[in-house]
């Protein structure tokens, strides 16, 4: 930082921008951005961030200044100079805070994010832009220079000028400023002279700020149309206005892909918007705690009070997007008052059940939509079954399954399940994995398959730690066909006779020998009808998938020992059986059995090293390829 004289007036003060500012600016201005017009929407943003802040002091804070000056955003342009100005009445910046807002980077990770998207070649989306802090930088996209001046709202508050041609420096120097608020102006560069048009101005804010909840001026013209959407009635609502309203507060591209109008009158009375988005951000579905810090705005009086308001919904609801507008609660409420307050339990209450019943809806009147909703965010609402429990029955009925009798994108519901269920068939069977086609090949399903009893395919990472606490629906049980315990009594009549009882002992026992330690038994299967083996889970062990999960959450859990299930109808141990009673110290049995049961480990992901498994897959090759 370095002092330089003013004309013998105030110092100006110049600072360096840190080195990960300058590599930031530069990222923006001319590497990631293909949209410039986005620099007015994220000064708007900025402004009306502000003009909220200083209405919501005003609440509390007798003292503020000029607390009778009207909240508005005023732009002003100069065509023939490319000139362009933008003032709010808001909150505006001491100078701590202009230094802590304007030089520095607003979140941890944005610069390493900005960079790895460089480096991958993508632009980012305009949209992005907001979400990381960095809007107002969007301005050197479209100048060589910016000058801001600022008064905060604090009473006895001194005006400061911020200037920067956004590469190395930027200067501070206090002046003189009647008003509280912020004003930012600059000249626009040649290429960029389309922003000084009166008729460019009027429609970027149509397109991107037409519902910010304070006036925009462009002269004496307002070009927005400030309108409280959610205390319309429904028929009022038209698509299109929704539709340009939620991308707003969802800083979304797309349409939604449904919204629902709330209006309730009675204990507590409130008027809400909420939309459902199209798509779930895969940070959202598999970033833990993403959805604790996500909400509706809440509104109280049409006043924000919060814009991420998490205390209106329970966590696997927080996708949801919207506002929420009550008179019950007072205008200063603080942030402690709204998580204990019985009015905003009482709202969280009903507004869950009122979203539930959407989904239901949605199911039954609007299936293909609702298809593409629990796509999207299904994974979420199942969370949602351990951490519910008034809501449970509810969610369990929006549950969705791919099944053995489901084609490619259908699903079929528990309900529809048990409908379909054969009159000897007491329990709900599913099967967890990876994917549909993985879960296809197991040979655990094979008897299923054969018997023609439909199994619920699980290859969502949450089924495994969701489903199994179902444990029951319509009085059936549910259970995972890894379970050792279950009835395989009857087969279909061409089933191959399985060997004698006197060859069979020999074979599970060379089994239980050669495996010793690995395996929890050795048991003749009554389930497979095409492979050789397979492993099971005992009656009081995990299933495979879940131990997966659980191994990957911590990595020094035990592996559970699993049951071999023999074939004992198969060509391959029919033939085991033979050489045993020949030779059984002959070494290509032990060999077999080896590579038998890791052949089965291998195809559940359980084989941790490969080596021995090629090894001995050589050594049976050579041996079958022998010249007789």
């Amino acid at each position: 930082m370095s002092n330089n004289s003013n004309n013998g007036t105030s110092p100006v003060q110049e600072f360096e921008y840190k080195a990960e500012m300058k590599q930031l600016l530069d990222l923006i201005v001319h590497s990631l951005y293909t949209h410039p017009e986005i620099y007015l929407r994220e000064l708007i943003s900025n402004a009306s961030d502000a003009l909220s802040k200083v209405r919501f002091n005003a609440l509390t804070d007798q003292e503020m200044l000029d607390k009778e000056v009207d909240l508005a955003i005023r732009i002003t342009i100069d065509p023939k100079e490319m000139t362009f100005v933008i003032e709010d009445s808001g909150v505006g910046m001491t100078e701590e805070e202009l230094i802590a807002n304007l030089g520095t980077v607003a979140k941890s990770g944005t610069l390493g994010f900005m960079q790895s998207l460089k480096e991958q070649q993508k632009q980012l989306d305009g949209n992005l832009i907001g979400q990381f802090g960095v809007g107002f930088y969007s301005v050197f996209m479209v100048t060589e220079e910016v000058t801001v001046e600022t008064r905060s709202s604090h009473p006895g508050s001194q005006g400061f000028r911020w200037r920067s041609g956004g590469q190395g420096t930027y200067t501070i120097e206090k002046i003189d400023k009647a008003e509280r608020g912020t004003k930012i102006s600059f000249k626009f560069k040649e290429e960029s002279k389309e922003f000084a048009e009166e008729y460019r101005v009027e429609q970027i804010v149509k397109k991107y700020s037409n519902f910010v909840d304070f006036p925009i001026y462009l002269g004496e013209k307002q070009l927005n149309s400030i309108t409280a959407l959610w205390q319309r009635s429904k028929n009022e609502l038209k698509d299109e206005e929704v539709n340009e309203f939620y991308k707003f507060i969802a800083n979304d591209y797309q349409d939604p892909l449904d919204y629902l109008p709330v209006s309730v009158e009675g204990m507590v009375t409130f008027k809400a918007l909420l939309f459902l988005p199209k798509e779930a951000p895969p940070e959202m579905l598999y970033r833990q705690g993403e959805l604790e810090n996500h909400g509706p705005q809440l509104y109280v009086k049409k006043v924000l009070i919060q814009n991420e308001c998490r205390d209106l919904l329970p966590e696997y609801l927080r996708f949801i997007a919207g506002v929420v507008d009550t008179e019950d609660l007072s205008l200063n409420v603080s942030r402690e008052v709204v998580q204990s307050s019985p009015v905003m339990a009482k709202i969280r209450q009903i507004l869950t059940g009122k979203i539930l019943g959407w989904f239901e809806s949605l199911a039954k009147e609007q299936p293909e939509k609702f298809k593409t909703f629990y796509k999207a965010f299904g994974p979420i609402i199942k969370i949602g079954l351990n951490t519910d429990f008034t809501n449970r029955e509810k969610l369990i009925e929006l549950l969705r399954f791919e099944s053995t009798k489901t084609v490619d994108g259908e699903y079929v519901t528990l309900k529809e399940y048990s409908e379909r269920m054969g009159a000897d068939q007491k329990e709900i069977y599913y099967h967890s994995g990876t994917s549909k086609g993985q879960l296809l090949a197991h040979p655990n399903l094979e008897y299923f398959q054969e018997m023609g009893i439909e199994v619920l395919l699980l290859s969502d990472p949450v089924d495994v730690f969701v489903i199994p606490s179902i444990h029951e629906y319509d009085k059936k049980p549910l259970k995972s066909i890894e379970k050792a315990d279950i009835d395989f009594s009857k087969k279909n009549k061409e089933t191959p006779e399985p060997i004698a009882e006197n060859l069979l002992s020999p074979v599970l026992q060379l089994f239980r020998e050669t495996l010793g330690e690995g395996v929890e038994d050795v048991i003749e299967s009554h389930r497979l009808v095409n492979s050789p083996v397979t492993l099971v889970s005992g009656k009081d062990g995990l299933d495979s998938q879940m131990e997966k999960m659980m191994k990957m959450m911590r990595s020094d859990m035990p592996a559970g020992k699993r049951i071999l299930e023999v074939n004992t109808a198969h060509p391959i141990i029919r033939n085991l059986a033979g050489l045993i009673s020949a030779d059984p110290s002959n070494p290509l049995i032990v060999t077999a059995m080896k590579q038998l049961y890791e052949g089965a480990l291998f195809l559940e992901g359980g084989l941790d090293s490969t080596t021995g498994f090629l090894s001995r897959m050589n050594e049976l090759i050579e041996a079958a390829t022998l010249s007789r």
